[in-house]
């Protein structure tokens, strides 16, 4: 091979032309399936000519890796052991920024042959061997072998040990691979480790770059081989291991934040991985670590006390001071750690968290200048994108409320502390946890009487700088003690309510950023505030909800927050005593902002699901609103439609289904049935206004279609029109064909289900086929062609459009499979078709039979629940156009039309995994059947074992269809002597199960917990866990028409024609026979002669 050629590629690949990029690419693609390619590209990684050339080669071979090599257990290497060797080399002696790629193909390939197979014997002794004769290991000057090297190799191959290998086990051991690691490598690094520490500690001010280096990537090793196991060599080592960590951390200076040295960032990031290490060890290896717990704690209590330098920090120095707060958390959490953390509750409280929870300057800096970033990390909650402690906020304030809610709760050492890895509080027994229920807790004794000291700022104090700083910082403490709070008596929640939160809104002027904090707080307490507070807690939210911005100063996160916590207070069935004023205040806002826009909808929707009939008199009043603020800003050309558009249909939709419900549950009160068609017919003009406009607006004849934004929103919406219809007169008024058509042209070319969870789609399908129905609709089966001087050219129908959507959820997207096939049947049956539309009728049976098929072959190998739909599908479409289907899958397949049969009858066998169980089910098969075998016959097949399993298949669905429908006669007869007092017989023994589960909850402990996920993981695997939601498997097939046939009477027809045929020379069960006469006595005659043969 022409390395040169190769080398050559690799340099016009950083070509700025594009074309230039694209043909050197294809090019080195087509090169790249040559066996000596990958030796070429690391040959030019260590020896190109430049270092953009060795860093392509490098990139390419990382690219070439992840497309190549393939992760399966027990699968055999693909790797010569030629090719890994000169990788490790080159890997040994690679430039830093080579280094850095070429290492992401070497962690590909250890994941493939080391992590899965174990197959790569060699590695960890040459490593080991490289480590040991580098040049800072070996103290030599003409080393081949850098040691960052050797270790950056080391660091990528404990990296995949970081977590756990076989979720189906519940207590992993420790992969063999990595106890190899630990043993010929970790441990002996350990002297190497204290080497480096002493040397790094004395040289002072004088740091050197390549020994902060080597530390850091030993600690990072160490972090992945504890993350989650624990190595046998390394548990008796630990105790050393941490001392060198202590004295990195005991090194850090944290009083001021300069990083401008690669020297010092290097060592801040060594003692962040240090706390990473402490964290693990305090929650994954207690019994490792208790010994080692007083000086961690000693450790971490110096860093915490330089939580008041935040402000002044960057990053890297806040996460430490961060991880810092979470090591003592861990710690307090643990058998040994009140007896450690309690002498320090005062310090840590006075000296380290209220400092960090106190306003700064960087805090109003990013008020200013970055009101999302002050939103994510000081007043989280559960809307939208800014939800929660996300995990990439690491802030030490954070940490520090996490801390003082734990303080809180404590209430003494532990009970029954255990030695082993499990938390002790998630072993505690009932009646040990009701003992410490005596007990006052820390948040009482230390917490709130600390807080109280604080003044509350007053009209007097609103502008004194020191107070509000201070109070903000006892307001973001109260924030964290919803659990402590929880267990006082409610008394206590309102009192400090009252008269430490509340008074805020009042005042003539409060700084925002203490009202929005003061906001978020009420949201933090929700599971805890007291009812009879409820009016004057909505009050105060709604006034920072509705404050408007300051001259100078954004109040956006004022009203994010009380968002926030008015969610919150919902979520928790914390209800407002009035709903009008709270659902005016919200309309009025949204349409100003979009970033606000999100929220207030998120709110929206939160209120409306939540208000049920509280709030649905006012709905038709909220829908014309909104549809007036939305329509202002669509746009039909413009895709996609900006987010209040979005968010607004999505509420729009929320809102028409609240009001759906709602109906269905009161039409039956005759009084209230005149304003609520008033409501409803408010509500479809709304609607359908406004769907006009997103829709109608661009003339259904031009070669451009509207958005396909908020389809599935979109959807709900048309679906509530249509459920309004209540004549021909109002589908003209409404437009309702119209917009069916845009809307199945839109659906036809959707491919973004898997960014969507809603399935309205198929609700609105299924009421727009029940509509036409009912009324009949334009264009609905066959579209008339457009009048000139548009060309007569014919276009697509509604319903053929909707056969497109539904063949591609059937081929593309196994989540839909069962909702698709149910469309099938729909479509195929309700609708009647004459004689002119019989060819449309034709279409849909060739389309939807032939995805069937198609996705039917991708799941035969393993029966699975599947099946069911897609064969039941094909056979709808058998049951009109047997010729034609049969053709469709032998043309699909050889023997394709026989193997659906066998599939089919397999269906119907009682010993079948897969269970038809509706009527309706059961009523198809036995119709298709009954088609099958008369063209079987018809085409002169008398005999042979497709006709055998048809026929055998017939008699067992028909004995369970008969076998149901004695089964429903007498469940509706059970029902009409049922006793009046059952019901009241229920309610007690609902009761009575209330009480039962109520005593039998208890808190899963860490084993359940493992052994809970790992099942779970074995199901998944072993396929158990099917695709698509278990309530779509319970739709009922709609047969339209052909419910009506007796189908009893048609198999006792084909028998009584057939009989002979049928049953001569065929092996069929006496037993399954003998079941068929006692269910349809009147066959009993056919089978006489064969009956008698038998005995």
């Amino acid at each position: 091979m022409d390395v040169t050629q190769i080398a050559q590629l690799l340099n016009q690949t950083l070509s700025p032309d594009g074309n230039v990029v694209r043909t050197s690419t294809e090019a080195l693609d087509r090169l790249s399936s040559l066996p000596h390619f990958p030796f070429a590209l690391l040959s030019i990684a260590t020896e190109g000519q430049n270092q953009g050339q060795r860093i392509a080669a490098s990139t390419y071979l990382k690219n070439f890796a992840r497309r190549n090599i393939e992760v399966h257990d027990g699968s055999p290497s693909k790797i010569s052991k030629e090719f890994k060797a000169q990788l490790m080399r080159t890997l040994l002696q690679a430039e830093s920024s080579v280094l850095k790629v070429l290492v992401e193909a070497f962690r590909i390939i250890v994941v493939a042959e080391f992590v899965k197979q174990n197959s790569w014997p060699e590695l960890v002794p040459e490593l080991r061997s490289a480590i040991q004769s580098s040049n800072v290991i070996s103290n030599g000057t003409n080393c081949e072998w850098s040691t960052i090297n050797t270790l950056t190799v080391l660091h990528a191959l404990v990296r995949p040990f970081q977590y756990f290998l076989n979720p189906k086990v519940a207590k992993e051991p420790v992969p063999v691979q990595l106890e190899l690691i630990a043993k010929e490598i970790l441990a002996p690094l350990l002297t190497v480790f204290h080497h480096l520490v002493e040397k790094a500690i004395a040289t002072h001010g004088r740091k050197e770059l390549e020994t902060e280096k080597i530390l850091l990537l030993i600690c990072k090793c160490l972090y992945f081989a504890v993350r989650s196991y624990m190595p046998s060599a390394v548990a008796p080592l630990l105790s050393s291991f941490c001392d060198g960590l202590i004295h990195i951390l005991g090194s850090l200076s944290l009083d001021h934040g300069d990083t401008s040295q690669d020297e010092y960032l290097l060592r801040l990031k060594s003692g962040k991985r240090a706390l990473l290490i402490f964290c693990s060890l305090t929650t994954r290896h207690r019994k490792y670590c208790d010994k080692l717990m007083p000086d961690i704690i000693t450790c971490v209590l110096k860093i915490v006390k330089y939580s008041s330098n935040v402000s002044k920090l960057d990053f890297l120095f806040e996460r430490i001071i961060s991880l810092a707060f979470d090591v003592v958390s861990h710690v307090l959490e643990t058998g040994p750690g009140w007896r450690l953390v309690s002498p320090h509750f005062s310090f840590l409280l006075e000296s380290a968290i209220l400092p960090v929870l106190m306003l700064n300057e960087k805090d109003i800096l990013e008020w200013e200048e970055d009101t999302e970033e002050y939103i994510r990390k000081n007043l989280p909650s559960e809307l939208e994108e800014i939800s929660g402690w996300r995990e990439d906020l690491f802030t030490a304030r954070k940490s520090a409320i996490n801390l003082l809610g734990v303080i809180s709760m404590s209430k003494g050492p532990p009970i029954g502390s255990s030695n082993n890895g499990s938390s002790a509080s998630s072993k505690r027994k009932k009646g040990e946890k009701n003992k410490k229920n005596n007990q006052r807790s820390i948040g009482e004794l230390l917490v709130l009487p600390c807080l109280s000291k604080f003044p509350i700022p007053s009209d007097a104090t609103a502008y004194d700088p020191r107070i509000l700083k201070d109070y903000f910082g006892v307001l973001m403490a109260y924030g964290g003690l919803q659990d402590f709070l929880g267990e006082l008596k409610p008394a206590c929640t309102t009192t400090l309510v009252h008269t430490r939160v509340l008074p805020l809104f009042s005042l003539s002027f409060c700084p925002p950023y203490l009202v929005a904090a003061a906001s978020w707080v009420l949201g933090e307490l929700a599971s805890c505030l007291p009812e009879e507070m409820s009016a004057d807690i909505y009050s105060s939210l709604l006034k920072a909800l509705a404050m408007p911005d300051k001259e100078y100063t954004s109040c956006y996160p004022v009203r994010v927050a009380a968002a926030g916590a008015i969610a919150g207070l919902l979520e928790n069935e914390y209800l407002p005593p009035e709903w009008l004023p709270l659902l005016q205040v919200v309309i009025s806002r949204i349409g100003n902002e979009d970033e606000e826009n999100i929220i207030l909808f998120q709110l929206l929707n939160s209120v409306v699901e939540t208000g049920n009939e509280n709030i649905i008199i006012h709905i038709p009043h909220i829908i014309s609103s909104l549809v007036d603020v939305i329509s202002k800003s669509i746009h039909p050309s413009l895709e996609p439609w900006p987010h209040v558009v979005e968010r607004g249909f999505e509420a729009l939709a929320v809102m028409a289904q609240s009001w759906e419900n709602f109906m269905l549950e009161e039409l039956e009160q005759i009084d209230s049935n005149e304003k609520h068609a008033s409501g409803q017919a408010a509500i479809t003009r709304a609607l359908s206004a406004l769907l006009q406009q997103a829709w109608l607006t661009i003339p259904l004849e031009a070669e451009t279609s509207p958005p396909s934004s908020c389809i599935d929103h979109s959807s709900a919406l048309l679906r509530s029109i249509i459920l309004s219809v209540s004549g021909s007169n109002v589908i003209v008024e409404l437009k309702l064909s119209e917009l069916l058509l845009v809307w199945a042209d839109l659906i036809s070319d959707w491919h973004a289900w898997e960014e969507s969870a809603d399935m309205s789609v198929f609700d609105c399908i299924r009421e727009a086929v029940s509509l036409h129905s009912k009324y009949g609709l334009e264009n609905f089966i066959v579209r008339q062609i457009p009048p000139a001087p548009a060309p007569p050219v014919p276009q697509r129908s509604i319903i053929e459009a909707i056969s497109a959507f539904v063949s591609e959820a059937i081929l593309q997207y196994p989540s839909a499979t069962w909702r698709a096939c149910s469309c099938v049947h729909m479509l195929l049956h309700v609708p009647n078709y004459s004689c002119e539309t019989e060819g449309v009728q034709l279409s849909l049976a060739v389309v939807f039979s032939r995805a069937a098929f198609s996705r039917f072959k991708g799941v035969r190998s393993k029966p699975c629940s599947l099946w069911k739909p897609l064969l039941l599908a094909i056979a709808s479409c058998y049951f009109y156009y047997p010729d034609t289907v049969e053709a469709i899958l032998e043309k699909e397949e050889d023997g394709g039309f026989a193997t659906w049969v066998s599939a089919l009858a397999f269906v119907c066998t009682r010993s079948s995994e897969i269970d038809l169980s509706a009527k309706s089910e059961i009523k198809l098969m036995v119709m298709t059947l009954v088609k099958m075998i008369e063209r079987l016959l018809g085409v002169g097949i008398p005999s042979g074992g497709l006709l055998r399993d048809c026929f055998t298949s017939l008699i067992e669905t028909s004995i369970q269809l008969k076998e149901l429908d004695e089964e429903m006669e007498d469940e509706q007869n059970d029902e009409e002597y049922e006793d009046d007092d059952t019901n009241d017989g229920d309610d007690e023994e609902e009761i009575q199960d209330d009480d039962e589960e109520s005593e039998s909850e208890h808190e899963e402990t860490e084993e359940e917990f493992l052994e809970r996920y790992a099942q779970a993981a074995s199901a998944l695997e072993n396929g158990v866990i099917e695709e698509g939601d278990a309530e779509d498997q319970d739709l009922e097939i709609e047969l339209g028409t052909l419910e009506q046939v007796d189908e009893q009477r048609i198999v006792l027809s084909l028998i009584g024609r057939y009989h002979h045929v049928l049953i001569q020379g065929q092996a069929l069960s006496t037993r399954l026979i003998s079941s068929f006469i006692n269910a349809f006595p009147d066959s009993s005659s056919f089978f006489q002669q064969y009956m008698e043969a038998s005995l």
